[in-house]
């Protein structure tokens, strides 16, 4: 997907947030600001995806920072919400569009995007919303093609959800290739957090999308085990609007199935939902 002018305030206002988390004060927070604002004039024209602009842009934060991580903090709170809310509902997650609903919930644990805010109280939240189900429901269309699944995650919180589903997968015989984010960037999942929580029981191979500090997917810089696997599944799964941004560029996939709650009006326009729907959205 193409990076769209909208994206320029939430952009710029996730760099804010990066300089609050990271207790910068109000001079530098302003010179950081508008850095940022001349990267983004800079590389908007030029023929890259939006990921792959985030991510100059969130780079160059972290670096005039003096941080590799600013969003550590969130993500351990996201994570310690996840489970809490987890062990009060896995019992009655029983089928695979449970478990993807429930997955697709998670993804609300996003603090990348300005129009969007995570509940405070994310057990009630859960509730409401996996009664209010998936805006787009393809899940009797991706099962059957989940024999050898690339599975690209996302945020730490949403993690603990796609545990359970990558359990499912397992348990009715796929063969799991999971991928995490190389180095931390936003509250993304990295191979520290997944392995926190085990997830490598359940996958053949986990491994990084590659890239260092990076929004997205970019096939020209994966490890050679997710690039073998690439060419060799039945279906990738995609969590997330930073992953559907960057593998919608790309010709010649296997099946896509994009799980995500849409969280700004680009996407929202780009797919043809309401902004906030949950999506089970398989594109062969």
């Amino acid at each position: 997907m193409k990076f769209d002018t909208r994206c320029f305030d939430c952009l710029l206002s996730r760099v804010m947030l990066e300089c609050s988390l990271c207790d910068a004060g109000p001079d530098l927070s302003s010179q950081i600001r508008d850095e940022c604002a001349r990267l983004l004039d800079e590389l908007h024209t030029q023929p890259l995806s939006h990921p792959q602009i985030a991510s100059a842009m969130h780079r160059h934060a972290y670096d005039r920072l003096g941080s590799t991580d600013p969003f550590r903090s969130l993500k351990e709170e996201s994570a310690r919400q996840a489970l809490g809310v987890c062990r009060k509902v896995r019992s009655r997650l029983q089928s695979f569009r449970d478990l993807v609903l429930a997955s697709v919930i998670g993804n609300t644990f996003d603090y990348g995007v300005k129009s969007h805010i995570v509940k405070p109280d994310f057990s009630q939240y859960f509730e409401e919303e996996f009664r209010s189900g998936l805006f787009i429901d393809d899940c009797d269309r991706i099962l059957p093609l989940a024999s050898r699944v690339v599975y690209f995650t996302d945020n730490c919180g949403e993690i603990v959800f796609d545990r359970l589903l990558l359990e499912f997968l397992q348990r009715h015989g796929s063969r799991i290739t999971l991928a995490v984010r190389e180095e931390p960037i936003l509250n993304d999942a990295t191979m520290e957090e997944a392995l926190a929580l085990h997830m490598d029981r359940f996958a053949d191979v986990i491994t990084t999308t590659g890239c260092g500090c990076e929004l997205g997917i970019r096939l020209d810089c994966m490890p050679d085990a997710l690039s073998r696997a690439m060419e060799t599944c039945t279906l990738v799964i995609s969590k997330g609007m930073a992953n559907y941004e960057s593998l919608s560029e790309y010709q010649d996939l296997p099946p896509v199935a994009y799980l995500m709650a849409v969280k700004c009006e680009p996407i929202a326009d780009e797919v043809g939902v309401p902004r906030g729907s949950k999506i089970a959205l398989l594109r062969p």
